[in-house]
């Protein structure tokens, strides 16, 4: 089988339904977790643990199923690594836990919280240095805090967890190359973002400590916000795809009503968030908001980005008023209830997907899918149903749309004139240590003796090497 034409018409088909355009059916592009560990036959551990059964489980539902693209793992976890780094923050299938549940993520107690009320300022002075002298000792059981004795065990975990994560990074390309040529299937999105105000309630402050700052030291909440700005910024960026068809992966937490109040949503959430998705768009990267919850008090927000700039994905928010609300201006995807799927008869779910497909599929820029992570709970026989009735009434009628290309989202000549005019991060204030670095090359060549002969070439690879310390650190807090 020449999976190659196939390829090319199925990454053409998702890019211009991306563009919120009319290819020439509707895409389908599961986000399958644990859901691919049920139909492939392994356990929740399997995947979860050892990601090369997650990488199996993927490409074997994507030889069977007649998808377009799909996450090369969507298992959000690598507990293997988590293991090794010593993280406290995961509940582990099989270490604690019944082997096939999913992993847990385990926020502390207040009292217990990654960062203290009191340390915003260590923060905002230096974001990565923080992460290293303060949050990874707290979120390890292995690492010790700079000035503490060393243990043989901190050292091995700091080796271990940063080697494996460049193998587990190092397995994706290899994936995807398999994913084309033997599935002919696109990979669905690439690189990872979260927003500034999502990451101090996920992974520092906690919610409930985020909570309490909110009311009782909002400027420090905002100006740690906007210290994070720069470095989520960098992380987005280079990981996304070069050639600028795949949008960036942007997962959607606490920010919405009831989690933050709609004052907070404008004072702190979206000034914080919108500059960073603009300058994406800058850059020629789409985002896909992958809106965990419901986020439709805030649609009129998204509505200041430009014409595009996002792929907005609809879980638990109404599907047909995301369509009423937001399709003029940006694709859609998802929407189709995970309860539905997971405890639904096949015919309900027949029924509304064909309700979707008439309703909001019915001019292009939509993209089928669930409304969420699908996990083992999802029905493989409601799942084929959702894929069988796309392909079967999906079919947009010839002569109905302009034959399509795999043009990037953001090109064309309206789109560079909207590019040019935005803001996104231009005017702000630089951070004092670079994101992508975290000892600064000045600094440390101050300790050298005199760099003779190509000055540059030394500082170059001084730069290239800190990059991976910055991945490390930014990947723990952002993917894992």
């Amino acid at each position: 089988m020449q999976t190659e034409p196939l390829y090319q018409q199925r990454l053409t088909r998702y890019v211009t339904a991306m563009r919120n355009e009319k290819p020439d059916c509707i895409p389908i592009r599961p986000f399958v977790a644990e859901f691919t560990a049920k139909y492939a036959g392994y356990t929740c551990q399997q995947v979860v643990h050892d990601y090369r059964y997650a990488f199996a489980a993927a490409l074997r539902c994507a030889r069977d199923f007649d998808w377009d693209a799909v996450v090369p793992n969507m298992v959000a976890a690598w507990t293997g690594m988590a293991q090794a780094a010593g993280l406290r923050y995961y509940g582990i299938p099989g270490i604690g836990l019944p082997h096939d549940m999913g992993f847990n993520y385990i926020e502390p107690p207040e009292e217990q919280a990654f960062m203290r009320e009191d340390e915003y300022d260590l923060l905002i002075a230096d974001p990565t240095g923080f992460l290293y002298s303060v949050w990874l000792p707290r979120v390890s059981s292995e690492i010790c805090r700079p000035g503490e004795p060393a243990t043989y065990r901190g050292i091995l975990a700091l080796v271990k967890s940063a080697m494996a994560m460049r193998q587990y990074f190092d397995a994706f390309g290899p994936h995807i190359q398999q994913l084309r040529e033997q599935c002919g299937v696109v990979p669905a999105i690439a690189g990872i973002f979260k927003a500034p105000l999502d990451i101090i309630a996920d992974k520092l402050r906690g919610y409930i400590g985020l909570t309490m700052d909110m009311v009782t030291q909002p400027d420090k909440v905002l100006a740690a916000c906007e210290a994070l700005m720069p470095h989520l910024y960098h992380v987005g960026l280079t990981t996304s795809d070069p050639e600028r068809r795949l949008p960036i992966g942007f997962w959607m937490h606490r920010g919405c009503v009831p989690f933050v109040t709609p004052q907070q949503f404008e004072s702190h959430y979206w000034p914080t968030l919108r500059p960073i998705i603009e300058e994406f768009w800058k850059q020629g990267r789409q985002t896909l908001f992958y809106a965990e919850g419901q986020w439709r008090y805030h649609f009129d927000a998204f509505r200041q980005l430009p014409d595009r700039s996002i792929v907005f994905h609809c879980d638990r928010d109404d599907l047909f008023e995301v369509h009423r609300r937001l399709h003029d201006k940006f694709a859609i995807s998802g929407g189709i209830p995970n309860v539905m799927l997971s405890f639904g008869q096949p015919d309900e779910v027949r029924d509304f997907c064909t309700r979707v497909i008439r309703e909001v599929a019915c001019e292009g820029g939509y993209i089928m899918d669930a409304g969420a992570i699908m996990q083992n709970d999802t029905s493989i026989e409601n799942l084929r149903v959702m894929t069988e009735t796309c392909r079967e009434l999906g079919v947009y009628s010839a002569g109905s749309y302009a034959p399509p290309t795999a043009t990037p989202p953001a090109d064309g000549p309206e789109t560079e004139q909207v590019r040019a005019g935005l803001a996104g991060l231009a005017g702000r204030s630089a951070p004092g240590i670079p994101p992508g670095i975290c000892w600064p090359w000045p600094e440390k060549a101050r300790e050298l003796p005199e760099v003779t002969g190509d000055p540059d070439l030394v500082r170059d690879i001084w730069n290239e090497i800190e990059g991976l310390a910055s991945t490390y650190i930014w990947q723990l807090l952002l993917a894992f």
